[in-house]
């Protein structure tokens, strides 16, 4: 027995040798961007951008599919329950990491559980926009025609909980005025209808509406955030139109399945943050009024902790809740 041990021995080594070990490269084939939105939304628009840069960097095909409803929770459900090997990735908007939890009693993920953050991915102010033919110039006469007729006014929103939804929320409980939500699923039914004046005012993407802004289709009052949106420099904050500290933003991220190997999630975070650096990138996401953001997994992390708190007193306050 002693005799053949080291016969044993050198066998196994050299079978061993000849046997493959390389882990297989990642990726290897086609790589699927889950968009839980209706196609041609902000989300939507970063997603294709970055699926087709992505595809230039692994040399794999790289494909977008939609899939709406539920403010994103069908989509973000897709990814949850998709094998967690990297191969399927999530592009999804704010609202359904910071407010779909707070909202829906029996929401079916949990973000901190189910979901592994990779970075966000850019951020664009709201603008308040109204249809024309609405005899307000100014959030001033926005305001005073809406106190004058409680309950007249109707605001769309992308949907029940979107971030249209709460932005106006705010903008309702700040001012002091009685205006009613209007629901709608995605933001491109919502604009047709602003247009066509069926409603009056809505609080959308910047680039969602900016074709209609400057064709003059409506009319932009004000932008959400603390600085001027330099795509529409000539338009005030809601904070110079009489609103001191109104600050609201919609940003988007990519995320991953939580349970995804390490070494996938690592090669994603570095792939994805690297394109959101490229000039390239940068260059046509500022066009369409979308600021990049490349702050990687830690980052986003804390931003999806700090916006859920913010959201939880708006929310409170209004009693929203989505069945």
């Amino acid at each position: 027995m002693r005799r053949s041990t080291p016969i044993l021995l050198l066998s196994l080594a050299l079978w061993t040798l000849a046997t493959p070990v390389q882990a297989e490269t990642f990726p290897s084939r086609q790589v699927t961007i889950v968009s839980p939105y209706q196609a041609g939304g902000t989300s939507d628009i970063i997603a294709r951008l970055i699926a087709k840069k992505l595809a230039d960097v692994w040399k794999q095909p790289v494909i977008v599919e939609n899939k709406a409803g539920a403010n994103g929770g069908i989509g973000v459900m897709a990814v949850v329950k998709a094998p967690a090997d990297g191969y399927t990735l999530l592009a999804v908007a704010s609202s359904a990491l910071t407010i779909n939890p707070l909202i829906y009693p029996n929401i079916a993920y949990d973000v901190a559980r189910d979901l592994a953050p990779i970075t966000r991915t850019g951020f664009v102010p709201n603008v308040l926009v109204v249809n024309p033919s609405l005899p307000a110039k100014s959030v001033a006469e926005l305001i005073a025609l809406a106190k004058a007729k409680p309950g007249s006014l109707n605001y769309a929103s992308q949907g029940n909980g979107s971030n249209g939804h709460l932005t106006g929320e705010m903008f309702r409980q700040q001012s002091g005025i009685d205006i009613v939500h209007i629901p709608y699923k995605g933001s491109a039914p919502a604009v047709t209808d602003l247009v066509g004046g069926q409603v009056q005012l809505m609080f959308d993407n910047l680039p969602s509406v900016l074709e209609q802004i400057r064709g003059g289709q409506l009319r932009a009052l004000a932008v959400t955030t603390a600085a001027r949106a330099a795509t529409l420099p000539d338009v005030p904050t809601l904070d110079q139109s009489g609103l001191p500290g109104f600050d609201s933003s919609a940003w988007f991220a990519m995320l991953v399945a939580g349970t995804t190997p390490e070494p996938m999630r690592v090669e994603i975070e570095r792939a994805v943050v690297g394109i959101m650096k490229d000039d390239e990138i940068t260059k046509k996401m500022a066009e369409l009024g979308i600021t990049a953001v490349a702050g990687g997994s830690g980052e986003l992390a804390q931003r999806i902790g700090a916006e859920s708190r913010a959201w939880r007193d708006v929310i409170a306050k209004a009693g929203i809740k989505v069945e």
